[in-house]
This record gives C-alpha cells, structure tokens and sequence, in this order.
C-alpha cells in the first residue's frame, strides 16, 4: 500500500476513534437507534458503505499527503456548541445531528481541503447515519390518510372519516406510525443518493435521481395504504387485515423501487474514461512526520474535547439540584366547585412518561366538569425529559380519540394554552395545555427546549410541568363553555399552584 494512502487510512481511523471516545455516550445512543428502531435500521449499513466508498477512492488518494486545516476548528466549535446546547436541553435529535457534524469537520480538518474533495461523498454520506425523521410523521400521516380516503371514495366505497381514523362498510381503518411511509421514504432516500452517485457523473442527473427517490416513496406509500384498505374490503378482510398487511406493503414498495432503479439505469453514464490503475507503491510525496502532524492537528483535537468536559462542568452535582421534589401543590378551590371521583371525558389521559410524578384531578360545579392533569419533571436527561416526541397529548396510534383541531387558545396570566379539538365516540374534548417552565406557560416545543437549556446554563433546577386542562361535551362549544366557567372561579387559583409548584422545586 502506497504511503500516502496508508498515512489517510490511519488519519481516518484516529479520527473516528477521537471523536467517539469523546462523545460516547451519543455515539451508544445513535447505535443503540440503529440496532432497535426498523425505521433507521439502515444506519448499520452507513459505516461500511463508508469504509467501502474510501477503499474503493483509494487510486485518487495516491500523492495527497494529509494536510490539516486548522480553519476548521471553528466549525468544530460551532458544532460543539450544537452538541452542548442539545445535551443540556434534552434534544436527542440535535446532539445526534451535531455529533455528525463534529465528525464530519473533524475528517475534513484532519484531512486538508484537497483530500476532503476527493472523499466528499463518502464524508457527506455520514449524515445518513443520523437518525432524524420522526418529525415527518404526523405531516405524512395526515396526507397518507386523505390520500386514502380520497382514492377509496373514488372507488366508489363510502367513507367516514375522523382524523387518522375511517371506517368503511365492513371495517375500521387507522393510519399508524408504521403506515406513514417514513421508512419507506429514508431508506430510498439512502440508497437513491448512493445510486445515483455511483451511476451518473452529471449533477443534473444526480439531483434528478435524488429527487425521484424523495417523491416516488411517498407516492408508493399512498398506493400501498389505498391497496390494503381495497383489498379488505373485497375480501371481506379475509386477507391484507394481519401480517399479510405489512408483508403486501414491503413486496408492493419492493417493487416500485426496484422499477425506479430499473428506469434510472436506462440513463447510466459511465463514471470515468477506463484507464490504468497507478502502481502504488511506485508514487512517493513529501508528507510530514508522525510529531509534525501531531502538532497541526493538536487545536482540532482540543476543539472536539472541550465541550464534554465543558458539559461535566456545567452539570456538576450541587445541592440546588438535588432537592427532593415535593408533593404536587393541591389548588385552592372557590365558587361551588369541588373534587369528583368521575372525570370529564371517561379514560382519556394525556400520553407522558418519564416524570418524576404525575397528578390527575376532576373537578364539578355540580353543571360543569373539567379535569386537570399535572406531569412535573426534574433533574431532566434521557428518557426522563418534559418535552420528547415520545410525549404527547394524543398518540397517533389512539384509536379512540382524533385530533381534529389545534389553535393558539385563551391567556389564563401567564401566557396564551394550547387549544386543541378531539373526537371520538360522539363526543368532543376541548383541551387547553401547555409547558410551565420557570413561572410561565409555553406551548411551543422548540421555545421549550431553549428554556430549559438556558435554565441548565445558569445552574438553576430545571424543575418543569406539563399542564392540561379539558372539558368534554357533544360539541365543541359546549366543552369550551365549562372550561371558561372553570377559568372564571378557579383559572387564577391554578396558576397559583403551579407557581409554588416551581418554588417547591
């Protein structure tokens, strides 16, 4: 092997082995998705198809000696910040994108700009390792459900429909997380980019490529999901109803993409003119000894570790955040209203988990009936954080209940609720909800998220809750009118007691 090839290789190996000591509790975790999760399974594919990309660049490799750019260090730091940011709020998706991005600058600044140009599709093939997505499910759900409906309907079968839910003459249908086409739509996207890389030597192409592999699997997914509801119905669900379900949608979307790659084919440019493969070991070229590369790639190396350390410093056990966390306030209660044994919507509940107590409460005036559900969180890490996609006012695979509608709602003093719209059984709940962080209701995720990292920064208990409030009728409006004959006698009272619930903290 030709040393200039070997002196890359090596540079490659250190690199990763930097970066994943530092970072390896996000490095277990990104693995840990990849070995459970069916949706990103395919990150187990991204490391050797890396490796594979590199070995097979090996003959344009001979010659470049590793010139490390210190530049990159900024960009390093700038990820690192990413990373911490993410950590200290809780936000898995955004540590895993930042620790890509710390590798990805890190080979790149160990490498020098001439050979990262030559690697740059493997490098940039990394980010397929990340597993992100899951934010399109709720959007892909939604249109795999209307799209359904739409294609059954014209079909000439009625439909009722509510939200993810219909029901057709013989059955009733869902649109769950394993329908919303997410899978389908990753994994094409990971093998179209490959493909196209490997096939073509355009960029017109590539992009082209590239984006069939985006629009055919959500198309795909669609004709599956109208495939399967068809086939019930005609079978009288005698088929397409069990594990036949997700085998006829695996075969039905196995075929699509191999006819789009079958297609794709038929416009294949050769890569490059055949020519003779150099000899190796006959190319020398000047490269820097072991102590002189050391030396240059010494700042990038302090670039990747310090926020770790960093991160070990800012959360350093201290007697503010390691008081026991109280009993949830009780809320004062005026005008004629009282505890009830019976809630206001039967068995509905938010979906939370991981906090470190939960209340939930029904109150009646006798006329009206609202309920009142508190999750408080504290000493917040994985698994164990107030905002996390696991947690939601309405799970999409709920069968009983359906989000119909969801606006910015009322001001109770401390900030505009939530206002969301369910159906189901004949019956409409109106919720008003909302994250409490440090004296004042959020709604918004990401502003959440971005609260509690600054509450970190600053040393103080990160000590939150997550607050619903609802009211069911057979309709919305008569809902809305017990939530506000409960906001007059006892809204203020509410907010109260979150407020000493944070004092508690």
């Amino acid at each position: 092997m030709n040393a200039s090839v070997r002196q890359v290789l090596i540079a490659l190996g250190a690199v990763f082995a930097w970066v994943i000591v530092w970072y390896h509790d996000t490095s277990a975790e990104i693995l840990n998705i990849w070995w459970r999760s069916e949706t990103f399974a395919h990150g187990l594919l991204v490391l050797p198809i890396f490796a594979w990309l590199v070995w097979r660049s090996t003959d344009r490799l001979v010659g470049e000696p590793v010139r490390p750019c210190w530049a990159m260090s900024l960009l390093i730091l700038f990820a690192g910040t990413i990373w911490l940011l993410g950590e200290l709020s809780s936000v898995a998706s955004v540590t895993h994108v930042a620790l890509a991005l710390l590798l990805i600058f890190s080979l790149i600044g160990v490498l020098g700009l001439s050979l990262a140009r030559v690697l740059a599709f493997p490098i940039l093939f990394l980010f397929f390792g990340v597993p992100i997505g899951e934010f399109l499910l709720p959007t892909m759900m939604k249109y795999t459900a209307l799209f359904t409906v739409a294609a059954v309907r014209m079909s000439g079968v009625p439909v009722y429909q509510e939200g993810l839910h219909f029901v057709v003459p013989n059955g009733r249908w869902s649109v769950v997380e394993a329908c919303s086409g997410v899978r389908y739509l990753i994994a094409s996207l990971m093998v179209g980019t490959l493909y196209a890389y490997l096939s073509y030597r355009s960029l017109k192409r590539r992009l082209l490529f590239v984006a069939c592999a985006i629009v055919v699997p959500v198309v795909a997914n669609w004709l599956r999901a109208y495939m399967i509801v068809m086939l019930g119905y005609l079978s009288d669900n005698a088929i397409a109803t069990g594990v036949d379900h997700i085998l006829y949608g695996w075969l039905f979307f196995g075929i699509v993409i191999m006819l789009m790659f079958w297609i794709g084919g038929r416009w294949r440019e050769d890569l490059a003119p055949g020519v003779a493969a150099p000899d190796l070991r006959s190319i020398t070229t000047d490269m820097p000894g072991f102590s002189a590369l050391a030396l240059r790639v010494a700042p990038l190396a302090v670039a990747v570790a310090v926020w770790p350390l960093l991160l070990g410093a800012l959360e350093r056990p201290d007697a503010a955040q390691h008081q026991s966390l109280s009993e949830v306030p009780a809320m004062r209660l005026t005008g004629r209203w009282e505890e009830s044994a019976a809630g206001a919507s039967g068995d509905f509940k938010p979906s939370f988990q991981g906090f470190q107590q939960q209340v939930l409460r029904h109150f009646t005036d006798g006329r009206n009936r609202v309920s009142v559900y508190v999750a408080v969180y504290a000493q917040q890490g994985n698994g164990r954080e107030l905002v996390n996609t696991s947690n939601q006012l309405l799970q999409p695979s709920n069968e009983n209940w359906s989000r119909v509608a969801e606006v910015r709602g009322p001001d109770w003093g401390s900030g505009p609720w939530l206002h969301s719209v369910l159906a189901g059984r004949g019956r409409s709940i109106t919720v008003l909800s909302g994250y409490w962080i440090n004296g004042r209701l959020v709604t918004n995720d990401y502003m959440a998220k971005a609260l509690l990292a600054l509450i970190k920064l600053e040393g103080r208990p990160d000590t939150s809750a997550y607050v619903a409030v609802w009211a069911s009728a057979s309709d919305e409006r008569g809902a809305d009118e017990q939530l506000e004959a409960f906001r007059r006698d006892n809204g203020t009272n509410l907010i109260d007691a979150l407020v000493a619930l944070g004092a508690s903290g």
